[in-house]
């Protein structure tokens, strides 16, 4: 009897490796999420709502590719192949883009997105397909893996800022293909242990496998020119991808109604509940890059203790609290829980959209009290990013974990990228939000704050709204959620609370 809980804290193989290779396969994205803007607004002398627009497409297939990545990987390449190709690309594509030309800009950018965008779907699916449906340590586990996740932030939003400095951008996107090219080694180290687990493609026979995975390597390749041509064309682009998020939206409505299992239907409900709340989230997150990073570098004071503060190293405030804050919010909820305390995913989901809410609410005030010039104290930009941080632990790998806990298995693949895309279309919100603030070429703090504050109010008192109505929401979301042996996570609760 004592050995039992000793098993079931020892953590599954595999595990450990995926934490470490997500640091490195987060390099070249943190790179290119942090730069993008100021690098096509100063190399490549875009102009703002351009450069924006490029911003918003960018984060639009990177995460709407993920919905495809579930399904390739699942079904044709395998995620741990999948996985190692993407990586590939990615690596070409930094190359390429550190060249510094336009065309090199574009199909760098069609390259890499093609790869990030299909890849992390599979290192979420091989995280997850590591652990039972009802164990509750995937919870955990995911949380720690977000946390290295956010190591590779840290490091490559560190590295940006200060070639930005000096906007050696040529360099940092090199510096972008070693970060890649580790992971991809990191894999194949680690090759038996990130094996594929009950996925449809492990069906197949030899010559059907085979040919599944001819299939998804010509899809792969085929892939990356149609990405550049979309990538040239943003509006229209822009409205495609819309178009698709309400297709796979109706699609997932139809699932649901159509589902014969009415545990496993109730668990979908509450789970596109919770997806639309999410919505809101990440189409306020994902500013950080473009219209926060734009507010930041033309009305924030950035001398902290007489240093400069690059751009990119405020999005470290995020990665700081993330590093910091995931493990330690995986042990309190632990402790919580084993106090009778029901810390459940529509809670954490309502308190996430409060706080990104106060966040942005936090700017209206600085700008409130900013100087003469018009210029916001640092202060209030670090306040609002560290109310969305915490926001951000609540939800993003908390809705990675839902996925294992309320998907069917047939739709594990498809619903984990479903949940990515909502990111993406949020991107795209978040571009058009960010394409409302003003130019700064010309003006002044000043005369742009009202603008500002104007647009960071409304923003911030729609998200406290919806986290108030799935606040209400909350005792029906509590009955549509039901696991299927209610007492299965008893005995490993019990043996992590000790």
């Amino acid at each position: 009897m004592s050995s039992t809980p000793r098993t079931r804290n020892r953590i599954p193989e595999g595990t450990g490796a995926l934490f470490f290779i997500q640091i490195f396969a987060t390099l070249g994205f943190a790179v290119l999420y942090s730069t993008l803007v100021l690098y096509t607004t100063r190399h490549l002398n875009f102009p703002i709502k351009q450069a924006t627009a490029v911003m918003g497409v960018f984060g639009a297939f990177n995460y709407g590719l993920h919905l495809f990545g579930g399904y390739l990987g699942g079904r044709f390449l395998s995620n741990r192949n999948l996985f190692v190709g993407g990586m590939v690309l990615q690596v070409i594509g930094c190359g390429l883009i550190a060249t510094g030309s336009a065309t090199g800009f574009y199909w760098g950018l069609a390259l890499f997105l093609t790869g990030s965008g299909l890849n992390v779907t599979c290192i979420n699916m091989m995280l997850t397909q590591r652990f039972a449906p009802e164990d509750s340590r995937r919870e955990g586990a995911f949380l720690w893996n977000y946390a290295g996740m956010n190591v590779g932030f840290f490091i490559g939003f560190t590295v940006a800022g200060h070639y930005q400095l000096t906007e050696n951008y040529s360099s940092l996107f090199l510096f972008a293909t070693l970060g890649n090219f580790s992971a991809i080694v990191l894999a194949a180290f680690n090759w038996k242990s990130l094996a594929d687990r009950n996925t449809t493609l492990l069906e197949a026979t030899g010559a059907a496998f085979r040919r599944r995975f001819a299939i998804g390597l010509a899809i792969l390749v085929l892939l990356v020119p149609i990405v550049r041509s979309l990538l040239q064309y943003p509006d229209t682009t822009e409205t495609l991808v819309k178009a698709i998020c309400a297709v796979v939206a109706a699609a997932l409505v139809w699932l649901t109604v159509t589902h014969r299992d009415r545990l496993e239907r109730h668990n979908m409900w509450a789970y596109l509940i919770l997806t639309l709340g999410s919505l809101v989230f990440w189409a306020l997150y994902q500013m950080a890059p473009s219209g926060l990073q734009l507010f930041a570098v033309n009305n924030v004071d950035l001398q902290v203790w007489g240093v400069t503060v690059a751009p990119q190293w405020i999005q470290n405030i995020n990665t700081v609290v993330i590093v910091v804050g995931g493990p330690l919010l995986a042990a309190w909820f632990v402790r919580l829980r084993a106090r009778g305390w029901n810390l459940d995913i529509p809670v954490q989901f309502a308190a996430s959209l409060l706080l990104m809410g106060l966040g942005f609410l936090a700017l209206p005030a600085g700008i409130h009290f900013a100087d003469e010039q018009g210029i916001v104290g640092f202060g209030w930009l670090f306040a609002s990013y560290i109310f969305q941080s915490v926001g951000e632990l609540l939800i993003s790998p908390i809705g990675y974990a839902m996925i294992g806990k309320l998907a069917p298995r047939q739709y594990q693949g498809i619903m984990m990228g479903s949940w990515m895309l909502v990111t993406g279309l949020a991107s795209l919100f978040a571009g058009d939000f960010s394409g409302m603030i003003p130019e700064p070429a010309g003006t002044t703090a000043l005369a742009t704050d009202p603008v500002y504050a104007t647009l960071f109010a409304q923003l911030g008192a729609g998200s406290v709204a919806v986290g108030i109505a799935l606040i209400l929401l909350i005792p029906f979301l509590r009955k549509l959620i039901k696991d299927r042996n209610p007492d299965a996570n008893v005995p490993v609760a019990a043996a992590a609370a000790q």
